[in-house]
C-alpha cells in the first residue's frame, strides 16, 4: 500500500527549498520518521534517493531521531548502490561520526564505527562522484583522531588518488592532508 508520504516523495526534486519543504513536513510529523528510514533504503523505489535527500535535511536538524536506527542504516549503507543516495548517506555518516566524538546526541557502537569506516573506505576508493569521497575524507580523518590505523591508510590513498581527481576532490585532499601533518 502506497502512502501519502510516498505519493508526495514523486514531487521532492533536487532545489533546496524544495527538500526543505518535504523535510519540514517530517519535522512537523515526526511519525513520518520511520517510513522515510525505510524508504530511503529500498533500492527497487524509484524515490528511494529522494527520501534519502530529505532523510539528510531533517538529520540537520533531527540526528537525535536516528538513534534508534542505527542498527538498521549503518548495517544497509553498504547496500547503496545509487549515487543520488550514496551522497546523502555519506553525510550523514559524517554528521553521525561528529556527533558521536562530540558526545552530543548519537552513540555509535563498534559495530557501527566499524561499518561507517568500511563504507567510507569504500567510496573513497571506488569510482564514484567527489561529493562522497569528500565527506568520506572528512569522516575517515575524525575516526583516525580515535583509531590509529586510518590516517595512514587515508594518507595514501589521498596522495595515491591526488592527481587522477577534479580540482574540488583536489582542495578537501589537501585540506585533510594538511590537518595529518
Amino acid at each position: 500500500m502506497v502512502t501519502e508520504f510516498q505519493t508526495n516523495l514523486d514531487y521532492v526534486t533536487g532545489h533546496r527549498a524544495n527538500r526543505e519543504k518535504y523535510a519540514n513536513e517530517v519535522l512537523d510529523n515526526p511519525e513520518l520518521f520511520p517510513e522515510l528510514v525505510q524508504l530511503s533504503f529500498q533500492p527497487s523505489s524509484k524515490n528511494a534517493s529522494k527520501a534519502f535527500w530529505i532523510l539528510e535535511f531533517v538529520c540537520y536538524q533531527k540526528l537525535a531521531w536516528l538513534q534508534e536506527y542505527l542498527d538498521f542504516f549503518c548495517s544497509n549503507i553498504k547496500n547503496l548502490k545509487d549515487e543520488s543516495a550514496i551522497r546523502p548517506a555519506s553525510k550523514i555518516c559524517q554528521l553521525l561520526v561528529l556527533s558521536h566524538f562530540k558526545k552530543q546526541e548519537i552513540h555509535l557502537s563498534k559495530k557501527h564505527l566499524e561499518e561507517i569506516i568500511e563504507n567510507s573506505f569504500d567510496w573513497l576508493i571506488n569510482d564514484i562522484k567527489v561529493a562522497p569521497k569528500a565527506y568520506s575524507m572528512r569522516t575517515l580523518y575524525l575516526l583516525g583522531q580515535h583509531y590509529d590505523w586510518i590516517h595512514p591508510e587515508l594518507k595514501t590513498i589521498i596522495t595515491k588518488e591526488y592527481l587522477n581527481h577534479s580540482a574540488a576532490y583536489k582542495a578537501v585532499a589537501r585540506e585533510v592532508l594538511k590537518k595529518l601533518k
